[in-house]
């Protein structure tokens, strides 16, 4: 993917160009989306905001990491879904599905895995994501970017919009209350990731 050529064709208006760009990146955008707003749905209508705005606005980029200015876009639009659901609230079929089986949940599958396995890990997975969601939002947002998307410090300042010490720190305090959190489900970590016990 000549990703510089794209934006460039984009940028003129050329469809295809920008639509070769959103194949590329929909499955991480709406993957933070996810991760930042726990309901697929809105996950889904926050990811398709944030590729319509960016086409809307994709004259005024200038420039750096296209993945981090799209990946600002994606994660605006989902606060600003997550301030309409406050003032708002609804009620979603959603909650009448447990984590492993709400539709289109994204969750990892083994051939190879027995009941019980499937059943420790997806205890596992829906523990972790309860952390998560507990976690403050702009703690969670630099904590999904670092640490299950993949992105560099200096990223993440650009995708949130703030400085590099900030991005730290927030990653520091997430990262301890996950601990913590996680330390009152010990029992569904595997042995080498418990802390041992200090007698």
């Amino acid at each position: 993917m000549d990703e510089p050529q794209l934006i460039a064709s984009a940028r003129q208006g050329d469809i295809e160009a920008y639509n070769v760009l959103v194949l590329h990146y929909q499955r991480q955008a709406y993957n933070v989306a996810y991760r930042l707003m726990g309901d697929p749905d809105g996950a889904a209508d926050a990811t398709q905001e944030a590729f319509i705005s960016a086409y809307r606005s994709i004259r005024q980029y200038r420039g750096g990491s296209f993945r981090s200015w799209l990946l600002r876009i994606v994660t605006n639009a989902c606060y600003d879904e997550m301030r309409r659901r406050k003032r708002r609230p609804q009620s979603s079929l959603d909650a009448l599905y447990t984590e492993d089986e709400a539709p289109d949940s994204p969750a990892l599958h083994s051939r190879e895995e027995n009941p019980e396995s499937y059943t420790q890990r997806m205890e596992m997975q829906s523990a972790i994501l309860d952390c998560l969601r507990a976690l403050p939002d702009d703690q969670r947002v630099v904590t999904i970017l670092s640490d299950i998307e993949g992105l560099k410090y200096n990223e993440i300042a650009d995708v949130i919009g703030v400085a590099l010490g900030t991005v730290k720190s927030r990653l520091s305090r997430s990262r301890a209350q996950l601990r913590d959190c996680l330390q009152g489900v010990a029992e569904l970590l595997p042995a080498e990731y418990r802390l041992q016990s200090q007698s």
